[in-house]
């Protein structure tokens, strides 16, 4: 009898033993995190799918997407060390880089880069009875320039100045979210507001379908000025119908949305990142000489969820990149591809 109490004992602390050799096992996988931006815009649902997709692709690897507050925020987290990654726009990247701005006295140097995503254009959104027909029209209006300290206020600053105009030009200055700036102008509490975004944004989407607003066009002198002033910019189109209501081309400016990254982050860990988010097939079959498998590449797996991806493409991951250095591992991967030497 005491030997089968000894037996079932020994059993019981084998299964237990088992059992606490799994946490060991599960810790052994590398976590790696995305900031991406408030749930009204690209970001967050762009982020939230490459994250899934490198999980998926790379084995060993945990990828997770943090919603933030966007690019200047985003960059600071980097800065910080307090994320490993984030999707910033390539004009705040390099204010970030050489301590301008926001980032005056403050320079983040342990930023680097994955890959340029998409266009990242800057709309100004109207109520379409606020009287604004052109964008000399906005001044005296109720302004909300984005979120305090965000990629688009900064984006709103420019413009201003281009147009010889501050904040002390309008009759009320508040700062928002996308949503929150949306929800303003629904309640008409707002006349006008600048989002900086891939387009369609989900926020413009979203207040078009019940509210009446327009797109406002930024002139051709008032491009060529911003341009000539902050060459980062660039011009671009938006296409008519992209908004309900929406029945003419709007021209504007952009700048790119960038994937950043911490420069602490180990150059293999980078290089499996970057070959997931441009190759097919997940990463060990790929590279052990196994037979690919199917699956999509994470520009691939964003592109169907989001029109917005669908401009995320391989032949542009280095487009907008060069004031702020590439990642070594993200260079090993676009060397191997013969983009850079």
């Amino acid at each position: 009898m005491r030997t089968r109490r000894l037996i079932a004992f020994a059993s019981i602390l084998l299964a237990w033993t088992m059992l606490a050799a799994v946490p060991s096992f599960a810790a052994k996988k590398e976590f790696f995190a995305i900031a991406t931006g408030g749930t009204g815009g690209a970001y967050y649902p762009l982020g939230g799918i490459l994250a899934q997709a490198l999980t998926d692709k790379i084995p060993d690897i945990i990828v997770t997407a943090q919603a933030g507050n966007a690019s200047v925020a985003n960059c600071n987290l980097i800065g910080n060390r307090q994320i490993e990654s984030a999707f910033i726009q390539n004009n705040i990247a390099y204010s970030a880089y050489n301590g301008l701005d926001d980032f005056k006295g403050k320079p983040v140097k342990n930023l680097r880069i994955i890959a340029s995503l998409y266009p990242e254009t800057i709309q100004i959104v109207g109520r379409a009875d606020a009287g604004i027909k052109t964008i000399a029209d906005i001044k005296g209006k109720r302004l909300i320039p984005g979120d305090r300290g965000s990629g688009t206020e900064i984006d709103c600053k420019n413009v201003l100045e281009g147009l010889g105009l501050s904040y002390k030009d309008f009759s009320s200055t508040d700062w928002l979210s996308f949503s929150g700036a949306s929800q303003r102008l629904k309640d008409k509490q707002a006349d006008v507001t600048f989002t900086t975004a891939g387009w369609p944004t989900a926020a413009i989407t979203e207040l078009a379908m019940t509210s009446d607003i327009t797109l406002i066009p930024l002139d051709e002198k008032t491009i060529a000025a911003l341009l000539k002033k902050f060459p980062f910019y660039a011009k671009i189109i938006i296409p008519k119908g992209t908004y309900r209501g929406m029945d003419k081309d709007v021209p504007t400016i952009t700048t790119m949305a960038q994937w950043a990254v911490d420069a602490n982050v180990p150059e293999d860990l980078v290089y499996k990142l970057t070959y997931a988010l441009w190759e097919k097939g997940k990463f060990v079959l790929r590279k052990k000489g196994g037979d690919a498998d199917d699956a999509p590449s994470g520009a691939e797996m964003m592109a169907q969820i989001h029109n917005t991806a669908k401009q995320v493409q391989l032949k542009t991951a280095l487009e907008g990149v060069g004031a702020v250095p590439l990642h070594p591992g993200a260079a090993k991967y676009y060397k191997e591809k013969g983009m850079i030497k």
